[in-house]
């Protein structure tokens, strides 16, 4: 149970959540930047772009379950400003790091597992948070004014990184630090509704973890939009070579990275923006399987192209049909799920969706080693469009979804 009196919400609480989500994004994608470019600096080698990924996914992977299970028995906003605390820590070791210029990528990547650490335990507060801070009518437009903020801080964070690491990495670094730590005053600010307090069922936070799972397991329609997007973007997934393409292929030097890396997030701006303006009112499964194939299509496009224009038409084509499947995905989960179970369940969409996130860069950065950077990328793009095909026969509940409100109605009468 929880207090739904229209008394507990308040502007002030939404607009202080997505200020702190853009700070936090913002610097996690300056800092994304100035790891990648120096990787490569050191090593050019794109396993060791991989390896950067991967660092981030693995204790993510151990930690974000059972910080789902955390976030559902205690306040997510203080889970969320802690981790942001220790993500700025992180920055501020990069940026000792950096002054001491190691020869070595090792104590980069020792770095990066501890800010995996603070991520798993980030996603599934901040995921969980956004229902108890807007009332249930106002959901799908504050999901679609979240997000759109979400990705313009993906369009400023990489182009300021790009820029600020022309003038050195100790830069770059000191603006993530102050970014994180921003972020975490406004988490920490928040009020909005509560749940009571938690009841003890008797259950043991293993089982209460498992029944995240199983929630999502017998949900085809959770189960299917999330998997889709693990499958899709992990195979799919670019990003983690952009810095081969901005030096070596499309020659754009750290401030052309940055505006590569911005590049989908100009596409999903314009979408989210589209989005908040006129949601999706019908035919919403199809729609969704239909975005993703435009991702697919669109990642050929940017693995074959050698000019930067194009490269970043390309990019921005796949952000806007990535935001279309984000946009349903997050809505389906938010009406499929009830309050006592949001941590949970957030915890494991976040495991698929980091899994496709920085799992997919450690994948990219190995096939590119096996097949060379271009092939791996189309072939990653080929491998989102048979993604498409199957989950369209596996999960025909999915994608026979017509008004995103449906799920609600179905979940009520289960």
């Amino acid at each position: 149970m929880t207090d739904s009196s229209p008394t507990v919400y308040r502007d002030r609480d939404f607009y202080a959540f997505v200020s702190a989500r853009f700070l936090a994004t913002a610097a996690m994608q300056v800092q994304s930047v100035a790891i990648g470019w120096q990787i490569y600096a050191i090593t050019r080698s794109t396993l060791a772009l991989g390896i950067v990924g991967l660092c981030q996914f693995a204790p993510m992977f151990l930690l974000v379950l059972p910080a789902g299970e955390l976030s559902d028995r205690f306040d997510q906003r203080r889970i969320l400003s802690m981790t942001q605390v220790l993500q700025a820590v992180c920055g501020a070791l990069l940026l000792l790091l950096s002054l001491a210029h190691p020869s070595s990528v090792w104590p980069y990547y020792a770095i990066l597992v501890l800010f995996g650490s603070a991520r798993g335990f980030y996603a599934p507060a901040n995921q969980s948070l956004l229902p108890f801070l807007v009332p249930p009518e106002k959901l799908p437009k504050s999901i679609a004014l979240s997000s759109s903020v979400f990705t313009s801080a993906v369009i400023v964070g990489p182009a300021l990184g790009g820029f600020l690491y022309a003038f050195g990495p100790v830069y770059t670094y000191g603006v993530c630090v102050a970014g994180f730590l921003a972020a975490s005053l406004l988490i920490a600010s928040l009020g909005g509704r509560r749940r009571r307090g938690h009841v003890a069922s008797g259950a043991s936070r293993l089982e209460r973890v498992a029944e995240g799972v199983r929630f999502v397991r017998h949900r085809p329609v959770v189960l299917g939009a999330i998997s889709l997007d693990l499958f899709a973007v992990l195979l799919g997934g670019a990003t983690a070579l952009l810095p081969v393409y901005a030096r070596d292929i499309l020659h754009a030097g750290p401030i052309g990275l940055g505006v590569l890396r911005s590049g989908p997030a100009v596409g999903a701006a314009v979408m989210a923006l589209a989005l908040a303006h006129r949601p999706l009112a019908r035919h919403a499964g199809i729609t969704m399987f239909f975005s993703v194939a435009v991702f697919g299509i669109a990642t050929i496009v940017f693995g074959l192209s050698t000019n930067f224009y194009l490269s970043l038409v390309a990019l921005a084509t796949l952000g806007a049909s990535d935001m279309i499947s984000v946009f349903v995905r997050s809505a389906l989960i938010q009406y499929a799920t009830p309050d006592d179970m949001r941590g949970r369940v957030s915890a494991v969409s976040m495991l698929f969706v980091g899994a496709s996130n920085e799992l997919g860069e450690f994948e990219s950065g190995v096939t590119a080693a096996w097949f060379g950077t271009i092939p791996a990328v189309v072939i990653g793009g080929l491998g989102t469009l048979g993604v498409v095909a199957v989950w369209m026969w596996l999960f025909p509940p999915l994608r026979n979804v017509d008004r995103l409100s449906d799920v609600q109605v179905a979940a009520a009468a289960e």
